[in-house]
């Protein structure tokens, strides 16, 4: 018999399975002799009061032995099959591969960047020398953004697909269990890159094709039909189905399908700072101790205020993380942020941004807001003064309209210089910033300080354009054949909901 209950843990209890066992027969009303077995469902912190506890969904196997579940999925050999063109080698378009082979399809992976190995010396480039290899960099390249930033696999899209099949996908490619059960799971960027690779060769195996360093330089479109891409400017690749996922930096994918007179819209985005923080503040306020102990992981938050009609949001927190250099063209200052997975770095950093509405940047240009948001991008490379130096402020500087005359040391490699961001930053941006940090400083004891930098700019929250698709059938209305998919397209936020985009759209094909 197997029952399925809630438990609390203090957390030096977490990994002692007799407490768990036994808990689990005093909540059952057992003896502790017929709990033969457990197996945690969920785990959660709950540190609302000042005991910090953990929250367990487990289920107990009471006069019978545990039973393992066995993830296992069925990649039949496509290599002569039908094949279907996925432009971009991020989530969405791993995970539209994989379902294409389940399905019985050939997928083909056109990919602009490198695989993750080379891309780690263009990324060591970055950092070192403040140089963007314009087709690999964080944003560009085999697993996409995600890989080298931070591997986070939070998400609210339950309605969306199946995200336990994610899930159990990443952990039969290398990713730990425990991303089964945590209520945040996160594989963290060193260790993502060998699941990506993994990936690929389970693609690979099954007859697929991953193709990198190969750019889409056009899109073949008869009569309403796809009909092929260009690659290069130069190679010709024919098929009836793209799944179009190339994530939300393909700037020239956006002009290529406006030079096209293919459909695409202006779409509200959100812009800002990447705020940093000694994590030891956070750790102190989120579990109201003055060190955190050693059975905790590093803290995390979630911030966001009202200010008149706008939004002020944190995003992609990354407790002990490290702030990266996003950029992916040249003379442009876009910061992210990701960190290990063991989320041991001194500093706590979270994108903290403001809502942009299409009434902000007026006109019809369906690509407004994507021009409005370069235009930031420029002036914050300005105003470091090159090699990737990014601008940045104290936070109470920032508020109180006071340039810094010094910077706290934090974890931007390239580097930081006092700045007034003012000068950056929209006014409706700065404005709606300076209401809202002294607001998360009373949610948060110590976050308002001047021991915080805010880093310009986190600008790449979301596609600043969408490129629209049927509800039913996920293709264009223009083009037949032709998949927008996840965050390029404007349909997903995040790793998990990008790939689970990227099942529908492979699913979509099938069923057509």
């Amino acid at each position: 018999m197997q029952k399925t209950i809630e438990i609390t843990l203090l957390p030096h209890q977490l990994e002692q399975s007799e407490i768990i066992k036994q808990k689990l027969a005093e909540a059952l009303n057992l003896a502790f002799e017929r709990i033969n077995a457990f197996e945690i469902l969920k785990r959660s912190i709950d540190a609302r009061s000042k005991t910090v506890i953990y929250r367990l969904q487990v289920n107990a196997f009471i006069d019978e032995d545990i039973i393992p579940q066995i993830f296992n999925v069925n990649y039949p050999n496509v290599a002569d099959a039908k094949p279907v063109l996925i432009i971009g080698a991020g989530p969405a378009g791993l995970f539209a591969a994989l379902q294409c082979i389940e399905n019985g399809m050939k997928p083909i992976i056109i990919e602009r960047g490198k695989d993750v190995k080379q891309r780690r010396r263009d990324l060591a480039a970055i950092n070192k020398e403040g140089v963007v290899n314009t087709e690999s960099n964080y944003c560009y390249g085999e697993g996409g953004a995600g890989t080298y930033s931070d591997g986070k696999l939070y998400t609210r899209s339950n309605k969306r697909g199946d995200i336990n099949k994610v899930l159990n996908v990443f952990v039969s490619h290398g990713a730990e269990n425990d991303i089964l059960i945590d209520a945040r799971p996160h594989i963290g960027t060193n260790k993502l890159p060998g699941i990506i690779s993994a990936i690929r060769e389970t693609i690979l195996n099954a007859g697929g094709e991953v193709l990198f360093d190969s750019q889409m330089t056009d899109l073949i479109v008869d009569f309403g039909q796809v009909k092929s891409i260009e690659v290069n400017f130069q190679d010709k690749y024919l098929a009836e189905n793209i799944i179009l996922a190339t994530g939300h930096s393909a700037r020239d994918v956006y002009e290529l399908l406006s030079r096209k007179n293919i459909l695409i819209e202006a779409k509200p985005f959100a812009l800002g700072v990447r705020i940093e923080h000694p994590q030891s503040i956070i750790d102190s306020a989120q579990y109201h101790a003055e060190e955190r102990s050693e059975f905790l992981p590093p803290a995390y938050y979630s911030l966001v205020e009202q200010v008149g009609s706008r939004g002020v949001f944190s995003f992609c927190m990354c407790p002990g993380g490290i702030i990266a250099p996003c950029a992916t063209g040249q003379n442009e200052i876009v910061v992210n942020g990701w960190s290990p997975s063991k989320r041991n770095n001194p500093f706590a950093n979270s994108g903290t941004v403001v809502q942009v509405t299409l009434d902000d940047v007026l006109g019809y240009d369906p690509l407004r807001m994507l021009n409005f948001q370069s235009q930031i991008e420029q002036l914050a490379f300005n105003a470091g003064g090159g090699n990737l130096v990014a601008p940045a402020q104290r936070m109470v500087d920032f508020v109180n309209n006071k340039l810094s005359l010094d910077l706290p040391k934090n974890s931007y490699l390239p580097g930081t210089k006092s700045s007034m961001l003012d000068n950056i930053l929209p006014n409706f941006v700065s404005d709606s910033l300076k209401v809202a940090l002294p607001l998360f400083g009373k949610k948060i004891k110590g976050y308002y300080t001047n021991e915080a930098i805010l880093v310009g700019v986190e600008s790449r929250t979301s596609s600043p354009v969408r490129i629209p698709r049927d509800k039913e059938t996920l293709q264009h209305p223009q083009v037949l054949g032709l998949y927008p998919c996840a965050e390029g397209a404007g349909y997903a936020g995040g790793i998990i909901s990008a790939a689970i985009d990227g099942i529908n759209c492979a699913n979509a094909i099938l069923n057509k």
